[in-house]
């Protein structure tokens, strides 16, 4: 969409219209990309969660342990991998104690949003 918007730019060098890279947009609009977008949703629920009593089932969930074989090869990256992950990068190494105040919880996550912490850069 934002290609659309921001129309073809003439190239000076090589003397011709072309498209907007990807790099190039996300240099130009200031929101956050997708995947920035949805690390910092996980890492908002993870506290959701981390908040409730122990009885919920949410909770139950979030620390189950499956009792199954994984398949062979590289193993997949959970979802507690990428939650362990996206916190050490917003909180550093005290994050999962932050998580049990809300209002301290929120304003790192606001932080995070705003200084684009979770930011996956584009090669």
């Amino acid at each position: 969409m934002c290609r659309r918007i921001l129309d073809p730019v003439y190239d000076n060098e090589k003397e011709n219209w072309r498209i907007l890279t990807n790099k190039e947009i996300y240099a130009l609009v200031t929101k956050p990309t997708i995947t920035e977008t949805v690390r910092l949703n996980r890492l908002r629920w993870f506290g959701h969660v981390q908040r409730m009593e122990e009885n919920r089932i949410p909770k139950k969930v979030l620390y189950m342990n499956l009792e199954t074989t994984r398949l062979g090869g590289r193993p997949r990256s959970r979802w507690q991998d990428e939650v362990r992950e996206d916190g050490r990068l917003v909180g550093g190494k005290g994050w999962k104690e932050r998580v049990y105040n809300r209002g301290e919880w929120k304003k790192l996550l606001k932080t995070a949003r705003n200084h684009h912490v979770l930011h996956m850069p584009m090669e």
